[in-house]
């Protein structure tokens, strides 16, 4: 037949009905800034909060959720000291004992000695493709995860996009290392 075109909806049978489309999951405050519930605190650091943030200066630790977290979009604002040792650990396989070699540090650490894996690197899996500090001013962390691929932005800014298989899902952790270490509106996306 001339002039005929057949149409198939895209996710259906052919010729059936399209299927709905799952509508977007909405976001997870992970952090309302007024409280830690929802969060357990691991180490020794005096995590509290003040004003909007939660903020630690001593000790060492992390604020680690209850939830596990496999492919998701995560946004936090941080800010730091000069002399800060942070991070955001993601995929933790083991909530009870935090590393980067059993979850995935995205490190904010402006001053690390080895600038291999300073703010913005996935520590031991990729370093930064700029360099930005963090000190003295709020940033902003997106962070997505999408089963192997792994996608760091920091105000805007594509500092890692890598593919890496060692850790399917886990606790999300907020580290304190050194220094002084804010964090505020941190919310998490599943997909």
């Amino acid at each position: 037949m001339a002039g005929y075109q057949s149409r198939i909806e895209a996710g259906s049978p052919a010729g059936g009905p399209a299927a709905q489309a799952t509508p977007p999951a909405a976001p997870v405050t992970l952090f309302d800034g007024k409280s830690l519930d929802g969060w357990r605190k691991l180490g020794t650091a005096n995590w509290h909060i003040v004003e909007d943030y939660v903020e630690a200066s001593s000790g060492t630790g992390f604020l680690v959720t209850p939830n596990a977290y496999g492919n998701f979009h995560l946004t936090a604002e941080f800010w730091t000291d000069a002399d800060a040792n942070s991070g955001i650990f993601i995929r933790c396989s083991n909530p009870n004992e935090v590393t980067a070699a059993s979850a995935y540090e995205v490190n904010i650490f402006d001053k690390r000695p080895d600038p291999q894996y300073r703010t913005g690197a996935i520590v031991n899996v990729a370093s930064p493709k700029a360099r930005l500090d963090a000190a003295g001013k709020w940033n902003t962390f997106e962070i997505t995860a999408e089963g192997s691929r792994l996608v760091v932005r920091m105000n805007g800014t594509l500092m890692v996009d890598v593919m890496d298989t060692k850790f399917a899902s886990g606790p999300i952790a907020l580290q304190y290392g050194a220094g002084i270490v804010r964090f505020r509106n941190v919310k998490i996306t599943p997909r």
